[in-house]
């Protein structure tokens, strides 16, 4: 789905201000609170927006350890597989791949230590044959989404949710 410009500077703020309401948002994106009720929804319908819990670090939580798992499965024991990864909270994410491996997924563990018992119970299904771990070592870029969202919605680098520049008095 494309996004418009709106919709761009609505994720922006939202990204900005996970907590604000939809008449605060208003006021700050100048258009009328039906208006982004209006596109809330449509984003949360298409899809765009997923949820809006909390986003949790695992790091804060007790889990500083983070590594990259490329497992090679079996043939044909795909759907199990999947159903095994879900089932081990350790298991942030999980992606098939093309390329080395068959699915690429992010563990977390406590230690180093820790990611040894995660590894194991990973690799303990009977439909994995291997994996190949790297751990990370720093995040510099971590998870983000608002750098698209700029680029999809065509929206200035140097502009604010407001559509004004940043520094700017809205005028």
């Amino acid at each position: 789905m494309a996004i418009d410009e709106l919709d761009g500077r609505l994720l922006e703020l939202l990204a900005r201000r996970p907590r604000i309401g939809v008449l605060e948002a208003s006021r700050h994106l100048g258009v009328a609170r039906g208006t982004v009720q209006a596109r809330l929804d449509k984003l949360r319908r298409t899809g765009v927006i997923r949820g809006f819990g909390p986003e949790v670090d695992p790091a804060a939580i007790g889990y500083p350890v983070t590594a990259f798992a490329t497992l090679e499965i079996k043939q044909g024991r795909g759907a199990e597989v999947r159903a095994h990864l879900a089932s081990v909270p350790e298991v942030l994410e999980l992606h098939t791949i093309t390329g080395q491996g068959d699915m690429l997924c992010r563990l977390v563990a406590r230690s180093n230590a820790d990611l040894q018992r995660v590894i194991d119970r990973v690799v303990g299904f009977d439909g994995i044959v291997r994996a190949a771990t790297a751990i990370v070592m720093e995040n510099p870029v971590p998870y983000r989404t608002t750098a698209l969202v700029r680029q999809a919605a065509h929206l200035s680098p140097s502009s604010g949710p407001s559509g004004v520049p940043h520094g700017s008095p809205p005028g």
